[in-house]
């Protein structure tokens, strides 16, 4: 049995027109000149180990690009720190963080900066914490069908720990192994139905597979057509 948790909004593509796009930069602007100032105590905060220190700053200077957006600061892929922003999905925040990551500076040895959860490296090496019980992502399978002509994956996710879970948890432990599979943006963009499977469905393939489906679809998606 399936239970349907979501359906995309396909036609929401958050893209912005100006003058909307040019208030969204200079608000980009603002934020990464506000950055820059706050650089040293961010430094010295991360330096002594209480990044709670400088969160509010950070989190105030954010506010002025969009007040319904998050961050986080994390250890980076190729460098020291990442700066993460994210719109949670909301097509609606897609002009603010593209225009937040326009603006953003180069990435260098100390700072990264993505506009959007990235993926983990493995997905399968992930244990989920819910409710006080562990939850290995390796367990997860999932079913994909595609629609080439809509350029989107729709999934049933099953985990054999959905029995033991009530509504709530079961979707977040549905959303999460996509989520770190593909990363925030790359399901926004290509999953289209998702639910939930109670049973192991038949032909249902793991995560790594996923990913690598996704991205050649959303790769073939993004190619220009041939002349």
């Amino acid at each position: 049995m399936f239970r349907f948790l979501r359906r995309r909004d396909a036609e929401a593509t958050g893209t912005a027109e100006a003058p909307e796009a040019d208030v969204y930069a200079q608000a980009a602007e603002r934020f990464w000149q506000r950055w820059d100032d706050l650089l040293p105590e961010i430094a010295s905060a991360l330096g002594d180990s209480v990044p709670h220190r400088i969160e509010s700053l950070v989190a105030a200077a954010l506010a002025e690009v969009h007040p319904n957006l998050t961050f986080a600061i994390e250890h980076g892929e190729k460098a020291v720190y990442a700066l993460v922003v994210s719109g949670q999905a909301d097509p609606e925040l897609r002009p603010h963080t593209d225009a937040w990551m326009a603006a953003a500076p180069p990435a260098d040895t100390l700072w990264e900066y993505h506009d959007s959860v990235p993926p983990v490296p493995d997905p399968t090496e992930v244990t989920v914490n819910l409710r006080g019980e562990k939850y290995p992502l390796a367990d997860v399978r999932v079913v994909a069908q595609v629609d080439e002509a809509e350029g989107l994956v729709d999934v049933a996710v099953y985990h054999p720990g959905f029995s033991g879970l009530e509504e709530n948890a079961r979707r977040a432990l549905t959303f999460l192994p996509l989520d770190a599979t593909l990363g925030e943006r790359l399901a926004a963009d290509r999953l289209g139905r998702v639910e939930t499977a109670e049973l192991e469905p038949e032909g249902a393939i793991g995560l790594l597979e996923l990913r690598e489906l996704v991205r050649e679809l959303d790769r073939t998606a993004a190619a220009p057509p041939e002349s």
